[in-house]
This record gives structure tokens, sequence and C-alpha cells, in this order.
């Protein structure tokens, strides 16, 4: 690694950007370019480090993905039998909130896995947007429930290196083996150099005890592939940038309650679109929170 992924903090500390032996289970493992920074689109179209983040754009040319999306919210408002008066980037900025509020949200399943290597000395590490959001989970050194250790380890000197060299497991009860592999862990936590870690500023791991070698880092985190995801999700997705795209086509339109014309003028929609788009909204968060989030995580040492 070169000097030029450290970067230097107010306190003194050091943050590594490090390089990683995989970006997540659908990433390319060419083995070149393994950097954190090479790990942008890995997610398919969607890019955490630009979510309702995006600047005012009139051209904005949608992929795959947000084209469809995109193309649901337009005949959904009566295009082109009627006109839709939204750009591509007000539609844009609908399809982000509606991903962002799908993300918080996310279930189990959209798992996913990064390892990267430790450098001696630096207990900071920079990771992508994408796995700092939504981290779970992160197994720092190797020693995690193993058995055959070197002499001094907790697993050397407990009974079940015993087991093992004496062919006994056979007979081992599992629910005792369960119990004794969650009072290895625990005592390991207190007594042991197993570590653990932090998120600090929202993009930064910190790792405790600071890694005095080179030690591989699994990371679990859960992000929404839209290669990947779901039918049923893509469809709250259309729903809620449907009801966004309402509410905001509801304000255009609201400006006017009448259009001028020889007849004696058109009768706009505004604020019953604004209504509905508000009820539709509410109606599909409470969807979300009662038939896709996931129930609490519960731990146990």
């Amino acid at each position: 690694m070169s000097d030029t992924s450290a970067l230097s903090i107010g306190t003194g500390k050091l943050i590594w950007s490090p390089e990683t032996s995989f970006g997540n289970t659908h990433a390319a493992r060419d083995g070149v370019t393994n950097d954190v920074s090479a790990f942008n689109n890995y997610l398919g179209e969607i890019n955490y480090d630009t979510m309702n983040r995006r600047r005012f754009a009139d051209n904005y040319s949608f992929g795959s993905f947000y084209g469809g999306i995109g193309d649901y919210i337009k005949a959904r408002l009566g295009h082109p039998v009627v006109r839709v008066e939204l750009t591509n980037f007000q539609i844009l900025t609908a399809i982000d909130e509606a991903i962002a509020k799908m993300d918080y949200h996310a279930p189990d399943w959209c798992l996913q896995f990064m390892t990267f290597k430790t450098e001696p000395g630096y207990g900071i590490y920079r990771l992508p947007k994408a796995v700092i959001n939504n981290l779970r989970y992160c197994a720092y050194k190797k020693s995690l429930l193993s058995i055959a250790r070197q002499n001094g380890t907790l697993e050397f000197d407990f009974f079940l290196k015993y087991f093992q060299d004496n062919y006994l497991m056979r007979d081992f009860s599992p629910t005792a083996f369960l119990q004794m592999k969650m009072g290895l862990e625990s005592l390991r936590k207190i007594l042991s150099m197993d570590g653990t870690f932090d998120v600090i500023n929202g993009d930064q791991l910190q790792l405790y005890p600071s890694p005095t070698f080179v030690e591989e880092v699994i990371v679990e985190f859960k992000a929404l592939n839209s290669d990947t995801l779901h039918p049923y999700f893509i469809g709250w997705i259309q729903k809620y940038a449907l009801a966004t795209c309402k509410v905001i086509l509801g304000g255009i339109r609201g400006k006017y309650a009448v259009l001028p014309s020889p007849q004696g003028g058109a009768q706009l929609n505004g604020a019953a679109l604004v209504q509905e788009g508000n009820a539709e909204k509410q109606q599909l968060e409470q969807d979300l929170l009662m038939e896709i989030e996931e129930p609490a995580t519960f731990t146990m040492f």
C-alpha cells in the first residue's frame, strides 16, 4: 500500500482507505481494481454516494432501472395522452427518496459481504457509503470459535481441544456444545484480543484494539442491488416514487387554479393531486413497516 491512502484528521489519528479482497457478493475479483474507491457501481444503478445529493440537470439520462420506474410514473400520470409537467430531474429526486426509504428498512435477504486487510498502526478505516450506511456486523480477528490454535489461547486451554483430540464429539450433546461455544465467545470478548468496532462520522470504521499486524476483517452489511432487487420491492419503489411525483406535480399545477381558454378555462387538479399523493405515501409507509421491514435483531453473547 502507498502512503497516499492515509489521511490525517484533526484529532491526530489517521484514516486508512484499505484495499479489499472483494467488494461484495456480486463484485468482480480481478485482483487489480480492489481499492474501496473502485466499488461505486457494484450495486447496479444505485449509487449511495450521490443519492439525495444530486444537482439540478435538465437533460438527465436514465439507465434501465431508473428509466423503467420513470416510465411507470409518467404512464400512471397520463402520459402521453395528457402532458405531465415533470422534468427528469424531478422524477429522479422522487425515485431517490423512494429508494432511500426502502433501503433504510431493507430486509435481511439483501445481505452483502466485504473484506479488507488492516494496516499495522491504523485503527480507523474509511469504507464506501453503501457499506457503512448499512453495516450489520464486523468480524475483526480470525480466532472466532476456531479449534486448532496455538498454545496460550482459550481454545487450547478449554476442554474443546480434548474432545477434538479424543474423538468424543459424537457423544457430545448439541445443546451443551452450543452453550460451551457461547461461553467461549463471551470469555474471549472479555479476556482475549478479539476485536470490536464503532462507526465514526458515518463513513469510518474504528477497530479496537488497533491492529499491530495485517489482519483480515469481514464486514457484513445490507444494501439494495438494483440488478437483483425483488419485483415486489421494485413495485413498492414505483408506487412511492409515483406518490411523491403526485405531490410535486400537484404543487406545480396548484400555482394556477384555472387556465384561461376561449371555452371559459380549464380546471387544474393540483390540490387533489397533493392530497392523493400524501395519502398514498402514508399508506405505503405503513405497508413498509408492517409487511417489509425485518423484525428487531437480537444478539446473544
